[in-house]
């Protein structure tokens, strides 16, 4: 490991040995993080997995439900009513904070008419009524997938970066100023013993 250019005096010694206690204390800050993000993270995962799954399932019971209707329905009439919007939703998007991470937080606002269906009860059949109730119902879901998975991303990304600080702090600067602080000491040790030899030689010739 290459040792920082310094010069070899106690007042760089000193401010090295600062550097280094500042350094492993933010290591163990960053590494105790670190594992703080990957529980989150391994919990977040495991809910975008479950909700994933669900709404995948469901999804599948909507787009069979609605293959059932149009099966039903002359496609002309099945198109034109289910191309006509029931109701407005709105959603609300904040952030939270995961470990210093912000994350999206989705809340689906449903407008009050929310139940009400997009074409007359004359109009088509009672399948179509149902695949689009079960739509509806699955929205919320889809939000929450959404806010779920993008959280699990953006903390994917953290902890990566956070792992790049601990590995420069672990294997660059920690052992970069241990190696300088030891190349300092053995060069003062060596100043202090030539400092020593001279002194001898000084009194041996006033003798």
């Amino acid at each position: 490991m290459a040792r920082l250019n310094v010069n070899p005096t106690r007042m760089e010694l000193k401010k090295l040995k600062a550097r280094l206690s500042t350094a492993v204390r933010g290591h163990k800050l960053l590494k105790d993080k670190s594992d703080e993000m990957v529980r989150r993270f391994t919990v977040l995962l495991r809910e975008a997995k479950t909700l994933r799954e669900a709404v995948e399932a469901e999804l599948s019971g909507v787009l069979r439900q609605f293959a059932v209707a149009r099966s039903v329905t002359p496609v002309f009439e099945a198109e034109t009513a289910f191309s006509m919007p029931s109701a407005a939703v709105q959603v609300d998007c904040e952030t939270d904070s995961v470990m210093g991470v912000e994350v999206p937080k989705v809340t689906v606002l449903s407008s009050a008419r929310s139940e009400a269906l997009p074409y007359a009860y004359s109009e088509i059949t009672g399948e179509a009524d149902y695949s689009v109730q079960m739509a509806g119902k699955l929205l919320p879901k889809m939000a929450r997938l959404a806010q779920t998975e993008k959280a699990v991303r953006l903390l994917a990304e953290e902890i990566e970066r956070n792992k790049r600080r601990v590995n420069a702090l672990e294997y660059v600067m920690i052992p970069q100023l241990e190696e300088t602080i030891k190349y300092i000491k053995d060069k003062l040790d060596e100043n202090e013993r030539a400092a020593v030899v001279r002194l001898m030689k000084v009194k041996g010739k006033a003798q």
